[in-house]
């Protein structure tokens, strides 16, 4: 089974046309990535499709880190 972090990655990587070649860690600010906040909204949005979960955040997460902590948050609430 694929860790959220690995889910994560795969629905940015799909959302954002982003190919294997750009590495993705924990690290990674979606700032590094060149992604606006539209796009992190956009991000969002597919996770929770994805994920069956609700993202509700006043300031979004800088890092790819913060963003899976919320989100693994979230899928064990």
């Amino acid at each position: 089974m694929e860790s959220t972090f690995e889910r994560v990655v795969d629905i940015v990587r799909k959302t954002c046309e982003l190919d294997d070649s750009i590495e993705i860690t924990m690290d990674t600010t979606f700032q590094d990535l060149d992604l606006d906040s539209l796009v992190v909204v956009e991000i969002a949005l597919e996770c929770e499709d994805a994920l069956g979960i609700e993202i509700e955040v006043e300031e979004p997460p800088k890092t790819m880190g913060a963003f899976v902590e919320l989100v693994d948050s979230l899928l064990n609430a």
